[in-house]
């Protein structure tokens, strides 16, 4: 029985053959329509989410199995003191694979080791969020073609975006990636990545504060939202919310095949004259996201069509 904690639980071979999935779910949908019949997916979310959570059902319902499970801690054992432990066991009479999201770093990897069925880490605090990783990778290889051989500019709440700190994992694996991270001195990415990940790996990187500054390298623009959940306090998050905005002048600066992704949702971080631009392509990377989730449905249920 395998879970999925973080983006390295797979290794390069077994993502290529995971992607390779989700394409053919992609190209063949009805292939698949039936082939999770009988099985059933808990959700199980201490945390809001609407992408994350309605993405996981669509993907188990398109794959003919049912869905359960709650939408926050407040709706759960939780708020009378259950622990994560007894939860996931409880659970694992209930069903066949679980979806855990969780405000608190390692949650999900607690979860995994009292579990009786694959554990999904669906985000885990400022920590890890691999099923987002797996779309944003989905994402870039269907539009650019490949995963090396690219320049990738993440974009504001670098130091609590855990989406941004398991695509560089993840990312590090392929050839001639190259990473510019552009934010505020507030909000830079943590030492552990940039020392543990990126210069250990000795992988390029520069640091930048304006967007603008970073525009005509990028092949990638990963923009983030800073997030209110994250701060300890109201005005340090008014100051720095409109830190970075995406405009169409903005725009200008960059390629012409450049693609703007976000792990959404948006705030105010990409005005929306922006969603016209043929190179906006976070409603696409939802979309993927749906893919993503049904083929790693199917690989960690082991089931083969």
């Amino acid at each position: 029985m395998r879970h999925l904690m973080s983006p390295l639980d797979f290794s390069v071979d077994e993502l290529e053959d995971l992607l390779n999935l989700a394409g053919d779910i992609e190209k063949n949908p009805a292939k698949y329509a039936g082939a999770c019949r009988g099985k059933k997916l808990a959700t199980c979310f201490y945390e809001p989410s609407t992408r994350t959570r309605l993405s996981f059902e669509a993907a188990m319902l398109n794959l003919g199995g049912s869905v359960l499970g709650f939408a926050s801690s407040d709706s759960s054992s939780a708020a009378k003191g259950e622990s994560i432990s007894d939860t996931i066991r409880v659970v694992s009479c209930y069903a066949d694979i679980c979806a855990m999201r969780h405000p608190k770093e390692g949650a999900a990897l607690v979860a995994s080791q009292r579990s009786g069925i694959p554990v999904i880490n669906a985000g885990d605090g400022g920590h890890q969020h691999p099923t987002q990783t797996l779309t944003d990778m989905m994402t870039i290889r269907s539009l650019k073609g490949s995963l090396g051989n690219i320049t990738i500019g993440l974009c504001g709440d670098l130091k609590f975006g855990r989406t941004v700190h398991s695509l560089i994992n993840a990312m590090i694996r392929y050839p001639n990636v190259k990473f510019v991270l552009i934010s505020p001195e507030e909000l830079k990415i943590p030492d552990y990545i940039r020392e543990d990940v990126l210069r250990a790996n000795s992988i390029e990187f520069e640091e930048v504060e304006r967007l603008e500054d970073a525009m005509g390298q990028l092949d990638i623009l990963y923009m983030t939202r800073v997030q209110r959940e994250r701060f300890f306090n109201e005005e340090d998050y008014i100051r720095l919310k409109d830190y970075y905005v995406l405009t169409k002048k903005k725009m200008k600066l960059a390629k012409q095949d450049m693609l703007v992704l976000h792990p959404l949702p948006r705030v105010n971080e990409i005005s929306v004259e922006v969603d016209d631009d043929p190179r906006a392509a976070y409603f696409r990377q939802v979309q993927y996201g749906v893919y993503v989730r049904m083929a790693l449905i199917l690989t960690l249920l082991e089931i083969t069509v």
